[in-house]
């Protein structure tokens, strides 16, 4: 690859050059800037990014809803985020976030709370 290889900028450089997938996305992991628990997995479009940034609550792209929403938005357990990693290709976000109370939607902190075991989920939270 040369130095203006598009490919090599976006995986050299310094340029913020977020690569959405076909359906407009990016895959984000939300970890606890404190412990570095892995929170909860989302997406993030365009407009969720952009979110995110302006306002340092995170944001995410729900698929099933097919909406912007502010993680929390109901519950008040928002993700104030303190960090955004970006992944080599940038296709990817590590939000380095201080959580508001559970991440999980079933009241767990995180959404990671169960261990596979054979064909068996085990609760790691208990």
């Amino acid at each position: 690859m040369t130095p203006t290889d598009p490919a090599s900028d976006r995986e050299q450089g310094s340029l913020f050059q977020p690569k959405f997938d076909s359906s407009g996305l990016l895959t984000a992991v939300a970890v606890d800037a404190q412990s570095g628990t892995v929170l909860m997995l989302a997406h993030m479009d365009a407009e969720a990014l952009d979110r995110t940034r302006e306002t340092g609550l995170a944001h995410f792209h729900s698929r099933s809803r097919g909406r912007l929403w502010m993680k929390g938005e109901s519950s008040g357990h928002v993700l104030k985020v303190e960090e955004i990693l970006v992944d080599c290709d940038q296709d990817a976000l590590v939000l380095r976030v201080s959580p508001a109370g559970p991440a999980c939607h079933t009241g767990a902190p995180s959404c990671f709370y169960r261990r596979l075991e054979g064909d068996s989920l085990m609760r790691t939270d208990i």
